[in-house]
């Protein structure tokens, strides 16, 4: 090999062993191999030698030239397993040290009220029923006895949207979950024990109001109900929702389209501290009655060999009652603070109070 070829040569792989990270490793490349690099010259000039100078001169650099290649590609991969030994120290964890805190998420006070209601109607007996958000003005309205100019069909109060194509039912947001109650008994035969927890949607906002909100109403069909089977089991589910064994209820006399008779039920509280089941006072809760014939007939059944009761109550109010919460707006805020308050752990059951 010739003095220049061996310079050449020592002085590449100097350079290689100095190269400290991959930047420099490829200015050594790039210098040496690359297009413009100092071997790749010298082999550019052999088109200027003789036959036989050539022949000799070219056989050198490409010796020299594979001995290089290799030697720059044995260097890359030093140097790769250096950084990456290098970053693997730097990012290493000690797993003996103590695992870092994480925030934990809470359930909804909503979600648990629906649990401890499924739990408390589901130890009587009950099964869960679910319905679709949009219903149709029959399912909503007409099928429950409501007569064509109840306030609840006017725009102010319900959210109505256009027909299905072929169809000349008017299509609404259900304003309460007792669509749910006809498409059971339309596709059930008795006897029926349900409860149908789920949205709902009216034309209303304030502190008490919201153009969603959620309900639990229930349904009993079976010959030989009486209103004296309506009254314990919402009594039963009263005492045991707000955990008090002799908490005073009340009903009263009042109207509902879709049942007869039909009541308002109340519980006891202390007006001047809302206390439940305190002081003098009642607060209405929930509605109920038996189911009106006209009802049973729409669903086709007949009103002389079955009867039943129903009730319906708004979850957010029971939930309010229960924990304090003065505001139903603050329930759809996504405050994380205010859910770490009123939340409950995700570990913790529905409990079943005293009672059932």
């Amino acid at each position: 090999m010739s003095d220049d070829l061996e310079t050449l040569r020592q002085e590449t792989l100097a350079a290689l062993a100095a190269a400290g990270d991959r930047r420099e490793w490829d200015a050594v490349r790039v210098g040496t191999l690359g297009k413009s690099g100092r071997l790749t010259g010298l082999l550019k000039e052999l088109g200027r030698m003789s036959p036989d100078e050539r022949k000799l001169r070219g056989g050198a650099l490409n010796r020299l030239r594979d001995e290089l290649s290799r030697a720059v590609e044995a260097r890359g991969v030093e140097i790769e397993a250096a950084a990456l030994n290098a970053r693997l120290a730097s990012e290493r964890v000690d797993v003996t040290l103590p695992a870092r805190p994480e925030s934990q998420g809470a359930i909804h006070p909503i979600s648990r009220t629906m649990e401890e209601m499924t739990a408390i109607f589901g130890a009587m007996g009950f099964k869960v029923a679910e319905g679709p958000d949009i219903e149709t003005d029959w399912h909503n309205f007409s099928a429950l006895n409501t007569p064509d100019h109840h306030p609840a069909r006017t725009d102010q109060d319900t959210f109505y949207l256009p027909a299905e194509q072929g169809s000349l039912r008017e299509r609404v947001l259900r304003t309460q979950t007792s669509g749910v109650q006809i498409r059971t008994m339309l596709g059930e035969e008795p006897p029926i024990r349900i409860i149908a927890p789920g949205r709902t949607y009216r034309a209303d906002h304030d502190a008490t109001h919201s153009p969603m909100f959620h309900q639990c109403e229930g349904l009993v069909i079976d010959r030989g109900i009486t209103l004296a089977h309506l009254k314990g089991c919402l009594i039963d589910f009263l005492r045991a929702y707000f955990g008090q064994p002799n908490l005073p209820v009340r009903f009263r006399a009042s109207y509902f389209p879709f049942t007869e008779p039909s009541m308002e039920v109340d519980i006891g509280w202390s007006r001047k501290t809302g206390e439940i089941g305190g002081g003098g006072d009642w607060l209405e809760v929930l509605g109920s009655g038996m189911v009106h014939p006209r009802v049973l007939a729409n669903c086709g059944l007949d009103p002389r060999e079955w009867q039943g009761f129903a009730f319906g109550m708004g979850i957010e109010r029971l939930t309010m009652l229960r924990h304090g919460i003065p505001d139903l707006r603050s329930f759809y805020e996504s405050d994380v603070r205010w859910l770490r308050h009123y939340g409950t752990s995700p570990l913790s059951p529905a409990l079943l109070h005293e009672g059932l």
